[in-house]
């Protein structure tokens, strides 16, 4: 039985490249003067944190600024670049600038599996703020009222660890061997599996991570068999 079904989102519900370029893109744009007019506010910790992990503890802000970008480029999942980049882009979400994108066959199943009683929830890399704002302002319209809670990083902990998982379990009171989690990443999955899950892969044409036994892949949520309440 499946009472819960987690999703990652790069990937799986939504284009790699609508994430890399829409998302980073913006960060890296704006990242400078976000520092710079926000360094006595909301980007204090911000820089605090990255002289820490950098251990550069004099760097200015356009040294900051270069490193949080270093680490963009190169996927780092740092706690500070998050911050940083939740703050961003929720200013390009409500600016117009930004927008939710969805593979077509995503929002559909969504649908049907929240109104068919399933819970949903998000588990991605990207930081809480930056998931809600991307189901809030997605181009198919406000789809938040499906999503029943938000898991990152920090909320979390790493995507590849089985311990993230039996966190979440945890923390949304269902029983591992009743969550659903689909992502596109293979060691993603193997960590869910390890941690009681079920797990399906999701594996789209032109996305980067290609499948791995011993799990089911599909190409579309319209393939995916959620065992009934």
């Amino acid at each position: 039985m499946t009472r819960a079904i987690v999703l990652d989102i790069e990937g799986t519900t939504s284009p790699t490249d609508s994430v890399r370029t829409g998302l980073y893109g913006y960060t890296e744009q704006h990242l400078p003067a976000w520092l710079a007019d926000n360094a006595s506010g909301p980007a204090e910790t911000v820089i605090a944190r990255t002289r820490e992990l950098a251990e550069e503890p004099t760097a200015d802000t356009d040294r900051v600024a270069a490193i949080l970008t270093a680490w963009l480029h190169s996927d780092v999942k740092a706690e500070p670049l998050k911050a940083a980049q939740g703050a961003i882009c929720a200013e390009g979400f409500r600016a117009g600038a930004l927008h939710g994108r969805f593979f077509d066959d995503v929002v559909p199943a969504l649908k049907t599996w929240h109104a068919e009683g399933y819970r949903l929830f998000v588990y991605s890399s990207g930081s809480e703020r930056n998931q809600r704002d991307w189901f809030t302002f997605a181009e198919a319209g406000d789809l938040s009222a499906l999503i029943t809670d938000h898991f990152d990083l920090v909320s979390a902990g790493a995507k590849r660890e089985a311990g993230s998982y039996e966190l979440i379990a945890d923390r949304i009171g269902i029983p591992a061997r009743d969550i659903l989690f689909l992502s596109d990443h293979p060691d993603e999955l193997d960590a869910a599996v390890a941690a009681g899950w079920q797990a399906v892969g999701v594996h789209r044409h032109g996305e980067p991570n290609p499948p791995r036994p011993p799990h089911r892949w599909v190409n579309s949520f319209a393939e995916v068999e959620v065992a009934e309440n």
